[in-house]
């Protein structure tokens, strides 16, 4: 059964890059009582995340890149191994995910498929995340890659079994890049 909820007030916190606010609304729990709580809710807008993978050479593509609120929470260096992904910047998921991935990839593929959609972060971050994959050739390959503007993309081919093992060693702790792969596994993706 569906709870209901008014909005009582919505405040701008920030409108900097993405925009924060705070919202205070009512709540009605499963036992009728209502309560007014106030929450902080982080809108960057919806995105998609894609694992290129190659099943005769059993490699996937993955980008590096550094990351400042991993650096902020303990990881040294910043960097962070990653599927590549991107916002949806008002194109349909599937066209998004096309164009993130030439620009960090350099890969112009074609055969997208959608596997799945999930919220990251749904205790803050309005963000609905489409998640791809798609089988990647040598003939894709049109440019370098490394992304547009300020990104610094580092494009890692690399064994699909180092990929997972790297989730064991902790060398991958992207959340997006884990679902990826893990999915890749369990659906024989590479096999």
């Amino acid at each position: 059964m569906a709870r209901e909820v008014r909005i009582q007030k919505e405040e701008v916190l920030s409108d900097s890059w993405y925009t924060l606010r705070k919202i205070t609304f009512d709540y009605k729990k499963k036992d009728g009582t209502w309560h007014t709580i106030s929450r902080e809710a982080y809108d960057r807008g919806n995105g998609a995340a894609i694992l290129l993978y190659n099943r005769k050479k059993k490699s996937v593509i993955l980008t590096r890149q550094f990351r400042l609120p991993t650096y902020i929470n303990g990881n040294a260096d910043g960097m962070l191994i990653e599927a590549c992904a991107g916002l949806l910047d008002k194109d349909q998921p599937e066209e998004a995910i096309r164009r993130e991935t030439k620009e960090e990839t350099g890969y112009q593929i074609q055969d997208v498929h959608k596997i799945f959609e999930a919220y990251m972060s749904p205790g803050s971050v309005t963000e609905m995340l489409y998640f791809f994959a798609a089988e990647y050739t040598a003939r894709e390959k049109v440019d370098e890659g490394g992304g547009i503007e300020n990104e610094d993309i580092d494009v890692l081919e690399m064994p699909f079994d180092k990929a997972i093992a790297m989730i064991q060693s902790g060398e991958i702790k992207d959340g997006k890049t884990i679902m990826l792969l893990y999915h890749a596994l369990i659906h024989r993706l590479l096999s």
